[in-house]
């Protein structure tokens, strides 16, 4: 499964079955999470065999079931798009696994998670993992002319990469974000929104792989 596939395959899950995750498929997902945290300087960590997380009340008003595995986003405070772009990479990776995913920003137990956080570092979100019930099902979208902006005519590059920015995951699927074209310069824009840095961050990964090769850059 490419990059481009498991990105339109994805969908949030929040219910999962009972099955293990397999000692080799949790291995190649912890080789992505040390990539990862060698880039980007978080303390991503994976969490397995772990209920408590997802135990509370608040998990069951966000209507999560049987979650027992999940990937703490700890990092530098203030890097919440990183936050957005690295998870997402590891999310990826996860369902060309064959693992399912959510991201969960609120509906967990945020003391209940036995994680190692540096000093300077904070506990974001979490994100769901395991196998799931269903596959889930796709979001609804707002139009690519909503999302961004550009002079003359579309370059086929930008319209594959818009196309794959519009999967991304967002939070309350608000998508408030907005990408500018200006030759062959890009700027990515985080609008106003409950957690829409992170957003950002989730979408501008899922841009880069849908623009493949072409020579851009960001703003």
């Amino acid at each position: 499964m490419t990059l481009t596939e498991a990105i339109s395959a994805r969908h949030s899950v929040r219910s999962f079955t009972d099955r293990k995750i397999d000692d080799s498929i949790a291995a190649e997902l912890q080789k992505t999470i040390d990539d990862c945290n060698r880039l980007s300087g978080f303390r991503i960590q994976l969490m397995l065999d772990e209920p408590n997380a997802f135990s509370t009340r608040m998990a069951h008003y966000g209507n999560f079931h049987n979650c027992k595995n999940y990937i703490a986003m700890i990092g530098p405070k203030g890097h919440d798009e990183d936050c957005g772009y690295y998870g997402e990479k590891i999310v990826i990776k996860a369902q060309q696994l064959g693992l399912n995913s959510c991201w969960v920003a609120v509906s967990y137990g945020k003391s209940k998670v036995p994680c190692n956080i540096p000093h300077g570092q904070k506990l974001y979100m979490v994100i769901a993992l395991g196998y799931g019930t269903t596959q889930g099902t796709q979001h609804k979208s707002k139009s690519m002319d909503e999302l961004c902006k550009f002079i003359g005519d579309m370059p086929p590059w930008f319209f594959n990469a818009m196309t794959l920015a519009m999967l991304a995951p967002t939070a309350v699927n608000q998508q408030k974000f907005l990408f500018t074209l200006d030759n062959d310069t890009v700027r990515a824009k985080a609008l106003r929104g409950f957690y829409s840095k992170t957003d950002l961050g989730i979408a501008k990964y899922h841009f880069e792989i849908g623009a493949g090769n072409a020579e851009f850059k960001w703003s």
